[in-house]
């Protein structure tokens, strides 16, 4: 007997801009910020577009961090629902970085992390922290807890930049990168997926990318 398939459509949206943001900081778990004012106003904006009744939502998780924690439960409060923490949507464990100052040859070498990433040295690790295959692999199990025992619902992910745009090439199949390279995931930018899942395998097909539509900035 075949296995059936579940599709829900997922929303990933970047948490509200905090001071890690505007300081240029590193953030995994040491450094946790809350929203800023701006952040707040950006998160206030999102839950409107997600509350306005032409977008359904059936859920909503959230990164353990205050930054996307706080911009989810801003989202909740106007649909109507609860958030509910998955570590694994935690941003990328940048290891000895967490904390540290931001230098320019900290920034630097983290760009060359990203970028030996993207061209698929997935091996090349944060000093003290994950290299691609780890994230990708709680990516993975993070999407899995969002959508077990779904089917067809509508799913808001508040995560971080880092990781869902280093993680995106391979969640969904036949993704042009190109895409990823043509907007940048600013704060509480919408990326729209549809995940689909048979058995122990799921994949994913974008329909939208970085959206700031909703933003008034």
């Amino acid at each position: 007997m075949p296995i059936p398939m579940t599709s829900n459509t997922l929303y990933l949206v970047r948490h509200g801009e905090n001071p890690a943001n505007v300081n240029r900081e590193f953030s995994y778990k040491i450094v946790d910020y809350s929203l800023n004012e701006r952040g707040v106003r950006q998160a206030q904006e999102t839950a409107a577009y997600f509350a306005n009744g032409s977008v359904r939502v059936d859920a909503i998780f959230s990164s353990p961090l205050k930054r996307a924690l706080e911009t989810a439960q801003i989202i909740g409060a106007q649909t109507g629902h609860g958030v509910s923490i998955i570590e694994e949507f935690r941003e990328i464990n940048c290891g000895e970085f967490d904390g540290a100052p931001p230098t320019s040859e900290r920034w630097r070498h983290h760009d060359e992390i990203l970028e030996a990433w993207r061209t698929g040295d997935h091996q090349v690790s944060f000093p003290g922290g994950e290299n691609y295959l780890t994230l990708l692999d709680r990516v993975r199990v993070g999407l899995e807890r969002a959508v077990v025992g779904r089917n067809g619902q509508h799913i808001v992910i508040v995560a971080h930049g880092g990781i869902v745009t280093a993680s995106l090439k391979d969640v969904c199949r036949e993704l042009d990168p190109g895409v990823i390279q043509s907007a940048p995931n600013r704060n509480c930018a919408i990326t729209e997926l549809d995940l689909h899942t048979r058995g122990e395998e799921s994949w994913g097909h974008l329909k939208r990318w970085a959206s700031c539509e909703h933003l008034s900035e």
